[in-house]
């Protein structure tokens, strides 16, 4: 898939699957990027991915040659938002977007002028996105998260903003904005599930994508069942160590937890 294909797919509210990656591990990026999910999204903010580890991941992506590669910069900001776009990532997902600002602060930055503030340098990307501003803006795609008592508030705002491809449920902190005490906290399922309903309802109603982080593939399933139109699988880190103790387990003829 081209990132042209993907931010089509992405802006038509088509259903699509990806994983989420935090290691930086080039080969096993690539390796998962070969089974047919939509996209990889490397994860810069709570990963363990320097630049040259993202830059590394996102060739390998682009090797397996079935997905597309994203990225949750570390924050909302010209600089880290640039360089994952110049490194060839075919959009940017953002967090802790709280306001209709936040997310036009995030549309401009991953734009070129006179549409937005983008620094022109594609380096890497420009081989496979663009070169053109016009062409590059029509293949990349921008994505604010919501996380916070803010931006859960401001959602309808935010899902307005010019330019907004989607909004992505980051699920652990906006656990904690409904007033969990952990990001497991049971307690607050009523407040939570109403709130990622109200997400969704906001991104139907702007016509923009809804997206949402599982930790399992059946998870992700019910999610677009809800009305989420793309969704991301567990994580790299995730998957081997639940593998590994599954393994260990069994060796020993123990039953796992």
């Amino acid at each position: 898939m081209t990132p042209a294909e993907f931010a089509a797919r992405l802006r038509s509210r088509e259903r699509i699957l990806g994983y989420w990656s935090v290691l930086d591990a080039p080969v096993a990026t690539e390796r998962i990027a070969r089974l047919g999910y939509d996209y990889v999204c490397l994860d810069a903010q709570h990963g363990l991915l320097g630049y040259a580890g993202l830059l590394s991941s996102l060739t390998a992506i682009d090797a397996g040659g079935a997905s597309v590669g994203l990225v949750r910069v570390e924050a909302n900001d010209p600089t880290p938002i640039g360089r994952a776009l110049d490194a060839g990532a075919a959009g940017v997902i953002v967090p802790l977007v709280d306001s209709a600002e936040d997310a036009a602060k995030a549309v401009s930055a991953s734009r070129y002028p006179p549409v937005g503030r983008r620094s022109y340098g594609p380096m890497r990307s420009g081989l496979r996105i663009g070169p053109a501003p016009a062409e590059a803006h029509a293949a990349t795609v921008v994505i604010a998260m919501i996380e916070t008592p803010e931006g859960l508030a401001a959602v309808e705002e935010i899902c307005a903003t010019p330019g907004l491809d989607g909004v992505y449920v980051g699920p652990s902190d906006l656990r904690l904005a409904v007033g969990g005490a952990h990001v497991a906290d049971r307690s607050v399922d009523a407040e939570f599930e109403a709130a990622v309903r109200k997400v969704c309802d906001a991104a139907k109603t702007a016509g923009i994508a809804a997206g949402i982080h599982t930790p399992d593939g059946a998870t992700a399933a019910a999610r677009l069942a809800q009305g989420y139109t793309f969704a991301s699988v567990a994580s790299d880190v995730v998957h081997l160590e639940n593998t590994a103790r599954a393994h260990l387990a069994a060796a020993r003829g123990e039953e796992t937890r």
